[in-house]
């Protein structure tokens, strides 16, 4: 794998602290800038709602423009908004400056998976995207926590410094190591635009939406099902939380390599483990013992999906990529908030913590019914193929009869 990719790991691997690093540093925002907690979460929901957005927004204005230089440019804004909001002096800066830097991100991810892709041998392809996303799993079970330790320890600013930092060195290898890609002859918004005409494109971004949010209606709330169902106490959280993130960096690389060799297969039996390790929340949240290894194998079946999610809407796009792997991206981020949304109703129902993973196993079979059809249509497309032209078929015929 050339070395490249690990730049573009270790770039996303910043653009994914950014990300998730607020929630640990919501109490040190909320005294800072005078707002209740909720109020400072607001900085993740509006985070969230840029990389939905601007995805394919930006991804859409940048459709003529070469795709490293593109990378570079995305590299360039996220700089500035880590820089806006490691000085800014007031709550609405900094929410200005999250917004800018989540436009920047996702983009970022949607167009540096079409680089990745185009980096190896189309055998490889689902390998390389997971080197990339590697950098998100390491982030959550690394940078969040490291910034969340350098904010209580140096202040709320200091992860922001931290993170402007790791930029800069992400930027400097996409300009030394990222190799010139010239724009694409023929690219045009129309030629992106023209992939969204394929049925399997919008069967592909539904899975994606479907899987996540079956995966974060259980994460989101996993903490309180730990402590209150489980037993374990609020010190050990953290603890299990890693164990969660070294599972999905597992499951990234394992997702990969098996992507590569089959890769609705592995979507398959990667829904198919998620929404059984759901179920089996059911049964392991009163087994401390129990729990711990769910929860690790939960991380290896969430992630598992991943590098074949983003690989299979890149694939069904054919020669216009770009804009249908933003379009992931935000699929991604939509079934984020659907997820926690849906299981939200439920815990206000009165149905418990353990409510979540029943609305994650719905969700997963919704997600494994989008990915079986993308595969009969697959299967049917091939039959189509194979068989002989009318004409051919009675030359046949009639041979036969001789």
């Amino acid at each position: 794998m050339p070395i490249a990719l690990f730049v573009l790991g270790l770039t996303i691997f910043g653009l994914g602290t950014t990300e998730f690093m607020i929630a640990g540093l919501l109490p040190e925002l909320a005294d800072a800038f005078d707002v209740t907690v909720p109020q400072a979460g607001h900085l993740i929901s509006l985070f969230a709602v840029g990389v939905t957005v601007g995805a394919p927004l930006i991804t859409v204005l940048a459709s003529r423009v070469p795709r490293k230089a593109t990378l570079v440019t995305l590299l360039t804004i996220f700089l500035a908004g880590e820089l806006v909001a490691a000085t800014a002096q007031s709550y609405g800066v900094l929410m200005a400056a999250r917004l800018i830097t989540a436009v920047a991100h996702g983009s970022f991810f949607g167009i540096g998976a079409v680089v990745a892709a185009s980096l190896v041998e189309p055998a490889k392809r689902a390998r390389a995207i997971a080197i990339m996303f590697g950098g998100l799993t390491i982030a959550t079970i690394a940078g969040a926590p490291l910034g969340a330790f350098l904010g209580q320890h140096f202040g709320w600013r200091a992860p922001f410094w931290a993170v402007f930092a790791i930029g800069v060195i992400g930027l400097v290898g996409v300009i030394a190591l990222i190799p010139h890609q010239p724009r694409e002859q023929g690219a045009s918004l129309r030629g992106e635009l023209t992939a969204f005409r394929r049925v399997n494109v919008w069967l592909a971004l539904a899975t994606t939406l479907l899987s996540q949010a079956a995966l974060y209606a259980a994460y989101t709330y996993v903490t309180p099902l730990l402590t209150d169902i489980t037993g374990f106490r609020e010190s050990a959280v953290p603890f299990l939380l890693t164990l969660f993130g070294v599972g999905t960096f597992c499951g990234s690389w394992l997702g990969g390599k098996f992507a590569d060799r089959n890769l609705m297969r592995t979507l398959w039996v990667g829904m198919i483990l998620l929404g059984g390790m759901l179920l089996l929340f059911q049964v392991s949240a009163h087994n401390k013992a129990a729990m711990v290894v769910t929860l690790a194998a939960f991380g290896v079946a969430s992630f598992l999906i991943n590098p074949g999610l983003q690989t299979r809407v890149m694939n069904e796009a054919g020669d216009a990529p770009s804009l249908a792997s933003a379009g992931n991206i935000s699929a991604f981020n939509i079934g984020n908030a659907v997820g926690p949304w849906t299981a939200g109703l439920a815990i206000a129902g009165g149905h418990g913590y353990l409510s979540p993973a029943w609305v994650g196993v719905a969700f997963a079979a919704a997600a494994l019914i989008t990915a079986l059809a993308s595969t009969a249509r697959d299967a049917s497309a091939r039959r189509a193929a194979d068989a002989p032209a009318p004409a051919e078929a009675v030359s046949a015929s009639a041979a036969a009869q001789r």
